[in-house]
């Protein structure tokens, strides 16, 4: 009990004091996930939609793909983006191994399925006549899918916070293709893998709250939006 006391004083001590250390491994980590999330809305939403509304062969194959990849192991997708990104693999050329760019590729691989998947299961779960409905009232096949991704909102925003969640919490695939370099690619996940191997658990409890106060702060705030537009 004493030594999560002392982790809790040292984690006000860090925050209240701004040490420089601190506050760069708690922006870099709010960059590389916020980056991811907004890559992987911006992939996942439209793929979910497609799947969820299209009729083609294969169609369930992609979706089995899609619900598979939701659970797919951080330490995997870091293993197959540093095979991509070595220095002799297809991607080698960009030479961003090591850097915050390669994180927020691999974060955004990780987060991409999660919003897929909760994005095809808000579209389904919307009432079966909807769509005929719209269409029937002469929307365009673009009017029809805003229309139905609007209805959708409220559990598109829960693929927003599934994606944020799933990636500000990762650190097997951060350290991989990050290399947890101090000032570069340190954050606040693999500061305290880090901290907790050297033995230093007050400072690795610190981190941790405040890993899980980012954490909580943006997840608070979509949940203030979701539930604002939830219908009385």
């Amino acid at each position: 009990m004493e030594l999560i006391l002392d982790g809790i004083r040292t984690a006000l001590h860090l925050i209240f004091s701004l040490d420089r250390d601190v506050l760069t491994v708690t922006l870099l980590s709010l960059e590389v996930s916020c980056s991811a999330t907004v890559i992987s809305l911006c992939i996942g939403i439209p793929a979910g939609v497609f799947l969820a509304l299209s009729d083609f062969t294969g169609r369930r194959f992609f979706i089995s793909l899609v619900n598979t990849g939701m659970g797919l192991p951080p330490v995997v997708v870091g293993l197959f983006v540093t095979l991509f990104l070595w220095r002799s693999g297809p991607l080698g050329f960009l030479e961003i191994l090591y850097t915050p760019v390669a994180m927020i590729f691999a974060q955004a691989v990780i987060a991409t399925p999660i919003v897929t998947g909760i994005t095809i299961a808000s579209i389904q779960n919307l009432p079966a006549n909807l769509k005929l409905q719209v269409r029937a009232l002469g929307a365009t096949r673009f009017q029809t899918v805003w229309i139905l991704v609007r209805e959708a909102r409220l559990p598109l925003l829960a693929a927003v916070m599934a994606g944020f969640g799933g990636v500000i919490s990762e650190v097997g695939a951060s350290i991989m293709v990050g290399g947890n370099i101090k000032g570069q690619t340190r954050v606040l996940t693999t500061a305290t893998v880090m901290e907790t191997g050297k033995g230093n658990f007050d400072v690795a409890i610190a981190l941790s709250l405040i890993l899980l106060g980012l954490a909580f702060g943006v997840n608070y705030l979509l949940t203030v939006i979701q539930q604002r537009e939830r219908p009385r």
